[in-house]
């Protein structure tokens, strides 16, 4: 089964009024990517850029929100994630023990 997991920058501090948040940089997104890769040894079938509006938005659930919102009344704050896709190991082996049994 395909699956994905996104890497987002974590808020440092909070946007506030007249005032931008700050976030790690892309390269730490980069970073934990490739040590979650490492740890968990999925079979990694694509990784891609995404750019999304708004994912720390109160009214948002961040990378996953099938919706994310931007009004001309207020900033909207564009972040850049990695979204790894991938196949778990287990889910593989799932799947080619019930093609055995046929």
């Amino acid at each position: 089964m395909i699956q994905f997991r996104d890497f987002v920058p974590r808020i440092l501090s909070d946007p506030a009024f007249f005032e931008v948040g700050e976030y790690d940089t892309f390269a730490e997104a980069v970073g934990a990517a490739n040590q979650w890769i490492d740890q968990h040894r999925v079979e990694v079938i694509n990784i891609e850029t995404v750019v999304l509006p708004n994912i720390w938005s109160y009214f948002e659930e961040e990378t996953t929100d099938e919706s994310l919102g931007i009004t001309e009344d207020s900033p909207s704050y564009w972040h850049q994630i990695v979204r790894v896709w991938y196949r778990d190991a287990r889910t593989k082996d799932e799947v080619g023990r019930m093609k055995a049994l046929g």
